[in-house]
């Protein structure tokens, strides 16, 4: 299990593989983004989009997607997330793109109210099959620690 205490500040990792489907950004549009650049290829194509296009929202998804599955294959004691302090979507997302997510951890501090508890901060850029970054985030989480008796850094 990974803790609060083994987060280094500065860690770098590189994860995830998150194949857009034309299916899933028409199912994901209609239910909660439903714009017609995201359901309707002729109304897409006169946009400044160019073609049919996922959500933000969706994109935004699709990541939590790849950092939960992340958090579970280094068995992260995650505590959920109080939220983002920044979002930015770079480039439209088209079905038939490939997503990964490059994350830094940029600060940790261990909580003064509810010590079994670490808050983080981490910078997360979301790129596509062409290594270009279509969105970028700096997201809040909440990890538990393993020792609260102990003081964290």
């Amino acid at each position: 299990m990974q803790y609060f205490e083994d987060l280094e500040v500065g860690t770098k990792a590189s994860f995830g593989q998150y194949e857009v489907t034309r299916e899933e950004v028409m199912e994901f549009a209609g239910k909660y983004d439903p714009q017609p650049f995201h359901l309707d290829d002729d109304v897409a194509a006169k946009t400044h989009f160019g073609r049919l296009s996922a959500s933000g929202w969706h994109t935004c998804a699709m990541t939590m997607r790849m950092m939960v599955d992340q958090f579970s294959k280094e068995k992260a004691a995650s505590l959920g997330s109080p939220g983002i302090d920044e979002l930015r979507w770079l480039k439209p997302v088209y079905p038939g793109d490939t997503l990964r997510v490059e994350a830094e951890l940029i600060e940790k501090r261990q909580s003064k109210s509810k010590p079994s508890m670490g808050l983080t901060k981490n910078r997360q850029t979301v790129f596509n099959q062409h290594d270009e970054p279509v969105m970028t985030m700096v997201s809040n989480g909440m990890i538990q620690v393993r020792d609260p008796e102990k003081t964290q850094g």
